[in-house]
């Protein structure tokens, strides 16, 4: 059945170019869109948008975007820690103002000939309609009405989005500690006279600050005013003069949603309603424009609204899942941040940038070498040769009882290991040799893992006192979530940590000896 009437459920960044997409691809359909809120009331500051999704949307309708362009910002980035800053380029990179972007969204829906409606709170049963497009964000009503097998995940973390009425030069990631704790800033410019000031902390710290009760006592319509109030002179290093600003702010920790179902019947969820990844990797705008297009697409190819819902789930899944996974290992190293504070800033760098096993260290060296080179010689006490393979270079560097920030408690292993140390970072595939303590960390349904399967791995190591050596299944995957154990037991521990895998993922081994996640490898 081709779809007549359209309503979409949610004024959003995704349902709104979901509704423009479908009235320019069947100019003959009724298509409105339902916005429970009234317009220029949206929250949120700034929106980002990565060059590969500039292409998509570039290729699915390029007018809204230039128009997106127009109002847009670039931006270079800098990791700041204490007094030392290393930066990348990343100019492809631009933001726009949540509010413009649903302006021109807006604008363009309605010249396409989308009807809005604002103001009005609708569910799915009450609108008729041959198809509704649920785009009604994390908290989906619809989601929570219908049969789509939800499974919401709750981080450890807590984290507030804020705002800065000046243009920062860079976007930012800096940490600052206090006497309640650590708190980092994830910032970026995007407008002329705004800024994105995004900032994050662990449970304990929150709590030491009092911010339990500030965010008990905060409407769900108003802002933290003691939190802007504390955190503005907490970054006041990096405001220069300014103060933050609030649009419903308020603390909050991030909810993974995942769906076993993307569409029951006529209804089709989209966005954040169907599933969500972290801040740190993506936004949520990206994915659901993302999934509008992908859902227009194939109900072009199909008359039939089931083989359509079906074949647009089976298109955007495996993206979203692969996305997904890569955001919960970055959520995940976020939320234990303050644990490697004591790493230079360059290394810290490289250590964000392969923290969910997306960059490998010989690309992110290749676009921007002056930084990798500086986290090498801090991380071996030499810098690499010019040319070569840094892979190998990296293996072949030693383990001194003496290495800088990197000691284990060499002096617990059998003479003479403990004295002489490593000559390089491969060991051969046998723990007996280091009287090592075995310990399988298991793979789960999920690629990137489950939380509490990776504390309680954490847990088993914590007690070993000489070497423990992390093995388990060969896949790319388990081979990242060991390497996660390992960072933890390698920080928490003064045991010499080994983590082992197959010989074809040297890269991730490479990246996890640099950034520090462990001591030594193990090629099979």
């Amino acid at each position: 059945m081709t779809p007549d009437r359209v309503a979409v459920l949610g004024g959003g960044p995704g349902g709104l170019y979901a509704a423009r997409l479908l009235k320019l691809s069947r100019p003959d359909c009724e298509v409105v869109v339902h916005e429970q809120g009234v317009p220029d009331e949206t929250f949120g500051f700034g929106v980002g948008l990565a060059a590969r999704t500039q292409r998509r949307l570039a290729e699915a309708d390029p007018a809204s975007l230039d128009d997106i362009l127009a109002a847009s910002w670039s931006h270079d980035m800098r990791m700041r820690v204490g007094g030392r800053e290393a930066g990348m380029s990343v100019s492809s990179l631009v933001a726009v103002g949540r509010a413009e972007l649903l302006r021109v969204l807006q604008r363009h829906a309605e010249a396409a000939g989308v009807k809005l409606e604002f103001g009005v709170r609708r569910t799915a049963d009450e609108l008729d309609a041959d198809l509704v497009v649920a785009a009604d964000g994390v908290g989906s009503a619809t989601r929570s009405a219908g049969d789509f097998g939800a499974d919401v995940e709750t981080g450890s973390g807590w984290y507030l989005w804020a705002g800065v009425d000046v243009a920062l030069p860079h976007a930012l990631f800096a940490p600052e500690r206090t006497g309640h704790g650590v708190f980092v800033t994830h910032a970026y410019p995007y407008a002329a006279d705004r800024s994105t000031f995004l900032v994050e902390t662990d449970e304990a710290t929150w709590r030491s600050a009092g911010f339990a009760e500030t965010t008990a006592a905060t409407p769900a319509d108003a802002s933290d005013e003691d939190a802007l109030r504390y955190l503005s002179g907490v970054f006041a290093d990096h405001l220069d003069g300014h103060h933050l600003i609030g649009n419903r702010t308020r603390w909050l920790r991030f909810r993974t949603v995942r769906c076993a179902r993307w569409h029951a019947g006529r209804v089709v969820l989209l966005g954040d309603a169907a599933h969500t990844a972290h801040y740190s990797v993506g936004s949520g705008t990206k994915l659901a424009m993302e999934d509008a297009i992908a859902l227009v697409s194939a109900l072009q190819e199909t008359n039939d609204l089931e083989s359509a819902l079906t074949a647009y789930e089976a298109a955007r899944r495996p993206a979203v899942t692969r996305l997904q996974d890569i955001a919960e290992r970055s959520r995940r190293w976020w939320e234990t941040f303050p644990e490697r504070l004591d790493l230079p800033v360059e290394q810290l760098l490289v250590a964000y940038m392969s923290r969910a096993g997306n960059v490998p260290l010989e690309r992110f060296a290749a676009g921007t070498p002056e930084v990798v080179t500086s986290a090498l010689r801090q991380w071996a006490g030499e810098g690499p040769p010019a040319g070569g393979s840094l892979v190998e270079w990296a293996f072949a560097r030693a383990l001194r009882p003496s290495s800088p920030g990197q000691e284990p408690d060499l002096d617990v292993l059998d003479e003479p290991l403990g004295t002489r140390g490593f000559d390089s970072r491969v060991v051969p595939d046998d723990p007996a040799a280091l009287g090592a303590t075995v310990l399988d960390v298991g793979t789960d349904a999920r690629p990137s893992g489950v939380e509490h399967a990776v504390e309680d791995a954490v847990r088993r190591g914590a007690g070993v006192t000489g070497a423990v050596w992390l093995t388990g299944g060969d896949d790319r995957s388990s081979v990242l979530t060991r390497l996660e154990v390992a960072e933890r037991l390698r920080r928490r521990t003064p045991a010499l940590v080994v983590v082992a895998g197959p010989r074809d993922l040297r890269d991730d081994f490479a990246d996890g000896l640099v950034a520090d996640r462990t001591h030594l490898v193990a090629l099979r």
